[in-house]
Order: structure tokens, then C-alpha cells, then sequence
């Protein structure tokens, strides 16, 4: 596992770990992690809170754990296969925008999401519809969007 920087500066910067695999990388940034817990329920060999590092990219085929990782509502995960020139998650078509029932919006596709530090190239993103957050445009539950909501697993 490595840390490596995102795009953005200054104090407020999220560290964005990086964890190797034979087949693929996992990225992971944290702060936008809302705790749906659909890696750990995903690939619970995988993604295992209780040990360090918590994710072992090797113990599972890499498209099992692309899989568990495009489940991931916030964008917290990513991954890119390996070696650097194997594909690109490939965005959802179309594009889609769902309002939860407190407040949050998930988009899924082909995203250019602007915020302070600038543009990111996403393709699936929770942003805040509170206007709470801490890590805006991204949602961090800090505002009525903490309450729970019908965010249903085999809705996304």
C-alpha cells in the first residue's frame, strides 16, 4: 500500500491510498467512503476492516473485486487493472441521477464533477444535497443526509 496525492491542494487534501494487486489496483479516498458497506459484504476476503492493510486486491479474481468496487455509491473505491494499460472503469450509459430520500444525489456515468480544487473525472459520485458537507460537492453525512434513507443496494 502506498499513499499517493489526488488533484487537490492545500491543507485540506485527502490522501488517496493505493493498494497493489497482481491483476488490479484499489484506490481508496476515505473521505468520500459513506460506509455503505458494499465491499465488505461484497468480497468480505477482500475488504476486511478488522486486519491492516483491509484490502488484499490478490484474494480474489480482479473482475470479482471490479465488480464489488462498482457497487460502491460514493466512489470511495476505484481500481484500474493492471498492468496501466489494461482498461478503464468504464462508465454506466446512461448517464444516471437519483435523488435519496434524505436529500443526497448518487450519479452514475461519464461525470466531470467541479469543486474547490478543481475538476475530476469521475464515474460514480454521492454528492451532498444539503448543503452540509464538509467535502463538498461530495457527500460526508455530516447534515440531514446522515439520517437513513431507502439507499437500497439493487437500486444502484
Amino acid at each position: 500500500m502506498t499513499d499517493v496525492k489526488d488533484e487537490r491542494a492545500g491543507d485540506e487534501q485527502p490522501k488517496l491510498k493505493e493498494y497493489e494487486g497482481e491483476g488490479i489496483t484499489v484506490t481508496f479516498e476515505p473521505r468520500r467512503c459513506l460506509h455503505a458497506a458494499e465491499c465488505v459484504h461484497g468480497l468480505p476476503q477482500v475488504f476486511d476492516l478488522s486486519r491492516r492493510p483491509w484490502i488484499l486486491p490478490d484474494a480474489a479474481e480482479p473482475g470479482q473485486v471490479e465488480q464489488v468496487i462498482r457497487r460502491c455509491p460514493s466512489g470511495a473505491l476505484q481500481y484500474r487493472h493492471r498492468p496501466v494499460e489494461g482498461p478503464p472503469e468504464v462508465p454506466d450509459a446512461p448517464t444516471t441521477v437519483r435523488r435519496t430520500a434524505s436529500g443526497q444525489l448518487v450519479l452514475r456515468g461519464d461525470l466531470l464533477v467541479t469543486g474547490p480544487y478543481g475538476d475530476r473525472h469521475e464515474t460514480r459520485v454521492t454528492l451532498c444535497g444539503c448543503g452540509a458537507s464538509g467535502n463538498q460537492p461530495y457527500c460526508d453525512r455530516s447534515g440531514p443526509c446522515a439520517e437513513p434513507d431507502d439507499d437500497v443496494a439493487e437500486e444502484r
